[in-house]
């Protein structure tokens, strides 16, 4: 049981059922906004409101995947995330013809084994494999074909593409691993906590920022300094609220939204830095050249590592 006295399969199904409420609400709701729009501003920050409101329906999809098929079939759909940020990354990045097999090494054996590692719960591998072995192995592949031409900036735009878009997300299944079920908690709604404040954040943002309106950031004209501060203030509140269904106590809800919130912050802001540096600047409605995956999951790539080492390293001390 968990704290409000109702079961871990009727916890399952409240949020299950408010989450399609709520996202079938908004989506409602901004179509019928962008009908009543009458300036091309207002029309554009609907359209920006609704391109992340659409990335709730994901969030269910996940969301039920984690409960009712279990981590292995979790693990292959971030996988395949993974493969598809990196190879917007890889598409912004220079390359040349003599990265072809660190390249094919990346997405054809890196990526598959990071989650396989996951999968088999190997702590120790799957948190020290890209950044620690990987880091060493990729400059020795790519200095076999004795192309020095900008050889280490090459390297180092491979091995960042690789630490954001696969080893920073694949944290977030690895929640998953967790056996923590004090409180009558579960792995899964500790992912969902998770989850929820990432997605919640990244809207209340934007939607606070079409609101109030304010300054915009430097890199991200789409959210101003006082949307930031307003929406996150928000979901830090949101956070705290949720501790019932997670294994914290209250305060401690409350002290992982902030980290969850902040560090998400942080990694909006050196993608959307990273980007700008490689060329790309923003389009139409929030739409950016290439897909568009590495600003979405901009929040979850900083904060899932660390989200997951504070949990892992807390309960680990206290058991």
């Amino acid at each position: 049981m968990l704290r409000l006295g109702i079961t871990l399969q009727e916890t399952y199904t409240l949020v299950l059922v408010i989450l399609f409420f709520l996202q079938a609400v908004g989506s409602s709701y901004c179509q019928w906004a962008v009908r009543k729009a009458h300036s091309a501003e207002q029309i554009e920050r609907i359209r920006v409101v609704s391109s992340r409101v659409k990335m709730g329906w994901w969030l269910i999809a996940i969301f039920t995947i984690a409960f009712w098929a279990g981590q292995p079939l979790l693990l292959v759909i971030f996988a395949a995330v993974s493969f598809f940020t990196f190879r917007e990354f890889v598409a912004l990045t220079p390359t040349k013809v003599s990265d072809h097999w660190a390249l094919v090494i990346s997405f054809y054996i890196v990526i598959p084994l990071q989650y396989v590692l996951i999968g088999l719960d190997m702590y120790l591998l799957y948190t020290l494999f890209i950044p620690v072995y990987l880091f060493l192995l990729l400059p020795v592949l790519m200095s076999l074909r004795h192309d020095n031409d900008r050889f280490l900036e090459r390297v180092a735009k491979v091995q960042w593409g690789l630490m954001l878009s696969v080893y920073c997300v694949s944290h977030a299944p690895a929640i998953m691993n967790f056996e923590i079920l004090r409180f009558g908690s579960s792995p899964s709604l500790l992912l969902l906590f998770f989850l929820l404040i990432v997605f919640l954040g990244d809207l209340l943002v934007v939607m606070m920022s079409s609101y109030f309106g304010g300054k915009p950031l430097r890199d991200n004209p789409h959210k101003t300094i006082k949307g930031l501060l307003i929406g996150g203030f928000i979901t830090i509140l949101i956070g705290y609220a949720l501790y019932w269904m997670t294994p914290f106590r209250s305060w401690q809800a409350l002290i992982m939204a902030i980290v969850i919130v902040v560090t998400g912050a942080f990694g909006d802001m050196v993608i959307s830095s990273v980007k700008r540096s490689l060329g790309s600047r923003f389009m139409d409605g929030d739409r950016y050249i290439g897909r568009g995956t590495l600003e979405r999951l901009a929040p979850l790539m900083f904060s899932a590592p660390i989200y997951y080492h504070i949990t892992q390293s807390y309960f680990s001390a206290i058991w």
